[in-house]
C-alpha cells in the first residue's frame, strides 16, 4: 500500500486538466500531503458510501456487534467472578464449598460464552467484510466497463489497478476491524467503571498513573506520524525505481547503465533505510513506556491496596481483580491506536474509490434509444461533424462524407489529421459537439450502444488478445459462434496454418496480451475475430501498419474475403494498401480536402497525387517540411 499511496500522490501532483487548471485534490502542502498519504481520521462522505455497500448486511452486522458486546462483557465479568470466589474462600467461618462450586461453574460458563461470542463475531464479520469487498470490486469493474473513453484516455492503468486492488483491500481491512473499535471502547470504559465501582479512591489513584500514557502520546503521536509518513514516501520512491529498472531492463542493458542505476538505487535504498529506522524507533519506544506504566500501576495497586487490606478497607479479591484489570487496560488502547491507522488508510482509499465510482458516464443510451436492426443497409455518413477531445480544440472541423453500403472507403492523411477520431465516432466512443454521425441512416445517439457494437467491428493497429485459448479469442465478440465457424474464419484470413502449428492448436493458451505470438499472428487472429463477428460495418484502423511485408500480403488477400458484402472504413498510412479502395478520402488538419478513387485523385493533381508521387511508402515517412510544402501546393491546385 505504501507504494500505491505514494504513486497516487505523485500522480495527483502532476495531473493537469484540459483547461490548464490543476484538479482540487492536487493541493501541495504538508497537511494535504498527509491526508493523501494517510487520509483524514474520519470522512463522513466516505463512511456514507461504504455504508451503502454494507447496508444489505445489516442483520449480520447486528449479530456481530451483539456478539462483540457479549464477548466484552464476559471479559469484564471473569475478574469479578474470581474476586467473589477469593472473597468467599477467605471469609471468616470457613470455606463455603457450594459457593466455590457455583463460582467455578460461573467461571466455566463465562469462558464458554466468551469463546462462542468471540468465534461468532469473528466468523460473521469476516464473511461480511469479504462480501462487501466482492460487491465493491464488482461495482467498480462494472462502472469501469461503461465509463467514457475520455476518462480512460486521461487515467493511468496503474492507478486504476491500485484502486481495484490495494484500496479495496484497505476498505476490507477497515470493515473487518472497525467493529473491534466498538468492543475496545466498551472494554476501556467498562474497566474504568468497574475499577471505580470496586473502590473509588484506589481506582482514581490507579487511573492517575495510567493518565501519564496520554500525556506521552500527545508528544509522541505527531512525531511518529511524520516518521511513518517519511517511511511511506521513501518506500514508494524506492519501489518505483525498482519497478522502472525491471520494466526497462532491456534499455538499461543496451545502454550499459547497470552500474549507474545501481548507485542511484543505492542512494534511494539508504534513504529508505534511514526513514524506516527512525519510524521503528518511534514505534518501539512505546513498548517499554507501556510496560513501565503497567508495572508502575501494578506496584501502586499492590502497595496501596495491600495497606488498605491490612486496614480492612478492601478485601484481597478486590486487589486481585484490580491486577487483572490493569493488565487488560492497555490492550484496548493498543488496539484503538492500530484501528486509528487503519481508519486513516481506509479514508484515503475510500476517497479514491468513490472518485472512480463517481466518474460520470458521458456516453449513455437515451431512454427511448432504438436497437440497430441487423437488416440495416450498412451505410455510414458524417454530416457537418465537429469534434474535439477538448471542445475548445476541435480535431474534426465540419467534416462531411458518406460510405455507401458494401463500399470500401479508405481514409488517408498525415498523423493527427483526424482519421482515427472519425472512426471512434462511428462506434460512438465519443459524442460529437456539432453535426451528426449516421449508421444505417440513423443517428448513433438514437441507437443502443449494444446493437451498434454488434454491427460495427473494429481491427486496431495494436491488436489486444486476452488471456485464454485461441478459440475463445477469435469468438470474443460472438461467444455463441461454433468451432467450425471459428476455423472457417481463421482459414479465410490465413491464420489457420500457424494456429495448427501451436502445441494445442485452437485450444492453445495465450499469454497476457497474446505475448507468446508475433505481432503479425496477433493481427491475423484479430482479423479472424472480426470475421466471426459478422458485422455489417468493418473499421480497420491502421491494421497493417506494424507488420512485415509477407504478413501484409496475407492480410491483403484476407481483406477481400473480410470486406465482401460489408461496408469497409480503412485507415492506412501505407499507400500501397489504399489503391484498391472504392473511394479515398484525404484528411488534413481535421478537414476533408479531397475525395475520389486512386485514378481520380491522381488526375486531380492535388495533395494525394503529389504525396503519392514523392514515392514514399507511407504518409508517416514524409518529412514535415515536404508535407507542408506539398500541402500548400495542393491547396493552390
Amino acid at each position: 500500500m505504501a507504494q500505491e499511496d505514494g504513486d497516487e500522490l505523485e500522480g495527483e501532483r502532476n495531473d493537469v486538466r484540459g483547461d490548464g487548471k490543476r484538479p482540487p485534490r492536487a493541493v501541495v502542502g504538508s497537511h494535504r500531503i498527509e491526508e493523501e498519504m494517510f487520509g483524514r481520521a474520519f470522512d463522513q462522505n466516505v463512511i456514507r458510501r461504504i455504508w451503502a455497500f454494507a447496508r444489505p448486511y445489516k442483520a449480520e452486522l447486528f449479530i456481530s456487534v451483539s456478539a462483540l458486546l457479549i464477548f466484552t462483557g464476559t471479559q469484564l465479568l471473569i475478574p469479578l467472578i474470581i474476586r467473589c470466589a477469593i472473597h468467599h474462600w477467605m471469609a471468616p467461618g470457613g470455606i463455603d464449598h457450594s459457593y466455590l462450586l457455583a463460582a467455578a461453574g460461573a467461571f466455566l460458563l463465562a469462558i464458554l460464552v466468551n469463546f462462542a461470542a468471540g468465534y461468532t463475531q469473528e466468523a460473521v464479520i469476516g464473511k461480511t467484510a469479504e462480501n462487501v469487498l466482492f460487491d465493491i470490486r464488482r461495482a467498480m469493474f462494472g462502472h469501469l466497463q461503461r465509463v467514457s473513453l475520455s476518462f480512460m484516455d486521461k487515467t493511468e492503468v496503474g492507478r486504476l489497478m491500485s484502486r481495484l486492488q490495494g484500496d479495496v483491500n484497505s476498505i476490507q481491512e477497515f470493515l473487518a476491524n472497525s467493529l473491534f473499535s466498538v468492543g475496545d471502547v466498551a472494554l476501556l470504559f467498562g474497566i474504568v467503571f468497574v475499577m471505580l465501582w470496586l473502590d473509588f479512591r484506589l481506582g482514581l489513584l490507579t487511573l492517575s498513573v495510567l493518565s501519564i500514557l496520554f500525556i506521552v502520546r500527545i508528544f509522541w503521536l505527531p512525531r511518529a506520524r511524520d516518521a511513518f509518513m517519511a517511511a511511506h514516501e521513501t518506500n514508494s520512491v524506492t519501489n518505483g525505481a525498482l519497478a522502472e529498472a525491471i520494466h526497462g531492463v532491456r534499455t538499461v542493458q543496451s545502454m550499459d547503465r547497470q552500474q549507474v542505476n545501481f548507485i542511484l538505487y543505492g542512494d534511494k535504498a539508504r534513504a529508505n533505510l534511514r526513514t524506516h529506522l527512525i519510524a521503528a524507533k518511534y514505534a518501539q519506544v512505546m513498548v517499554p513506556i507501556v510496560d513501565g506504566l503497567t508495572g508502575l500501576a501494578m506496584a501502586v495497586v499492590i502497595v496501596v491496596g495491600g495497606s488498605m487490606i491490612m486496614n480492612g478497607r478492601i478485601d484481597v479479591g478486590v486487589l486481585v481483580a484490580y491486577l487483572f484489570y490493569i493488565q487488560r487496560f492497555f490492550d484496548p488502547i493498543r488496539s484503538l491506536t492500530l484501528q486509528y491507522s487503519i481508519m486513516q488508510r481506509a479514508m484515503a482509499s475510500g476517497k479514491r474509490l468513490t472518485d472512480v465510482l463517481d466518474v460520470k458516464i458521458d456516453i449513455q443510451d437515451k431512454p427511448d434509444a432504438r436497437a440497430l436492426s441487423a437488416e440495416m443497409n450498412g451505410s455510414v455518413e458524417f454530416r457537418n461533424v465537429t469534434f474535439g477531445y477538448n471542445p475548445n480544440h476541435p480535431v474534426l472541423k465540419n467534416v462531411s462524407f458518406r460510405a455507401n453500403p458494401g463500399e470500401t472507403v479508405a481514409l488517408v492523411g498525415p498523423t493527427g489529421s483526424g482519421k482515427s477520431s472519425a472512426m471512434a465516432l462511428v462506434h460512438r466512443f465519443y459524442d460529437v459537439q456539432q453535426g451528426q454521425v449516421l449508421v444505417g441512416g440513423q443517428d448513433v445517439r438514437d441507437l443502443t450502444q449494444e446493437s451498434l457494437g454488434r454491427q460495427v467491428a473494429m481491427v486496431l493497429q495494436e491488436p489486444f488478445l486476452f488471456t485464454g485459448t485461441v478459440l475463445e479469442n477469435i469468438r470474443y465478440h460472438k461467444t455463441e459462434a461454433t468451432r467450425d465457424k471459428v476455423i472457417e474464419a481463421a482459414k479465410a484470413v490465413g491464420a489457420h496454418d500457424f494456429i495448427m502449428s501451436l502445441a494445442d492448436g485452437y485450444e492453445a493458451q495465450l499469454g497476457e496480451r497474446g505475448g507468446n505470438l508475433s505481432l503479425g499472428q496477433r493481427q491475423l487472429i484479430s482479423f479472424a475475430r472480426a470475421l466471426v463477428a459478422d458485422a455489417k460495418i468493418l473499421v480497420l484502423d491502421e491494421a497493417t501498419a506494424n507488420i512485415d511485408s509477407y504478413t501484409e500480403m496475407l492480410i491483403q488477400k484476407a481483406l477481400k474475403k473480410l470486406l465482401a458484402g460489408r461496408t469497409g472504413l480503412v485507415i492506412a498510412h501505407r499507400l500501397a494498401t489504399i489503391r484498391g479502395a472504392d473511394r479515398i478520402i484525404v484528411f488534413q488538419n481535421g478537414q476533408v480536402i479531397e475525395t475520389g478513387n486512386h485514378d481520380k485523385l491522381m488526375a486531380m493533381g492535388g495533395l494525394y497525387s503529389k504525396l503519392y508521387n514523392l514515392n514514399y511508402a507511407s504518409f508517416d515517412d514524409i518529412p514535415e517540411e515536404k508535407l507542408d510544402t506539398t500541402a500548400t501546393a495542393g491547396c493552390r491546385t
